[in-house]
């Protein structure tokens, strides 16, 4: 049966702090060794299913392509639940921004991410990102302040 160290949810945040990091400077490279090479994610932009660093790379490059500048990222109320080899924590995250139309970015999504302790490290293996939709006209919801 697997164990979990107390130093198991501080290894998984440090790995949080290294990957907003990596998404402010824009290093692909730094961002994608954070992944399990079988990744399986579901982010906003199509495809809404990938699978694979490879094929998630590409997501990445089109965003920060379409926000040339730099990426505002922060988390908010996060949680992190750690058992043995596996980990799962959630949170609301701010993304603003300037896009490459000029316009501002300033939204929020719900993120899920899921970890497995691969080889004594913590490798993202699932990630959901999603924003909550009105109801009644099923349009985006981008603000979760409240």
């Amino acid at each position: 049966m697997p164990t979990t160290s107390p130093n198991d949810e501080a290894a998984i945040r440090e790995r949080l702090e290294r990957w907003t990091q990596a998404l402010h400077d824009k290093d692909l490279d730094a961002l994608m060794a954070l992944y399990a090479p079988d990744v399986v994610t579901f982010d906003l932009m199509p495809p809404s299913q990938v699978r694979g660093t490879d094929r998630y790379r590409r997501n990445f490059e089109h965003w920060f392509a379409a926000l040339p500048g730099p990426i505002d990222y922060r988390t908010r109320d996060l949680r992190v639940v750690v058992d043995g080899n596996v980990a799962f924590c959630h949170g609301l995250s701010h993304v603003g921004g300037i896009r490459a139309d000029g316009a501002s970015a300033d939204y929020w999504v719900r993120v899920t991410v899921g970890f497995e302790k691969r080889g004594g490290d913590w490798l993202m293996v699932h990630d959901h990102i999603s924003m909550p939709v009105e109801g009644r006209d099923m349009k985006a919801v981008q603000d979760l302040r409240g």
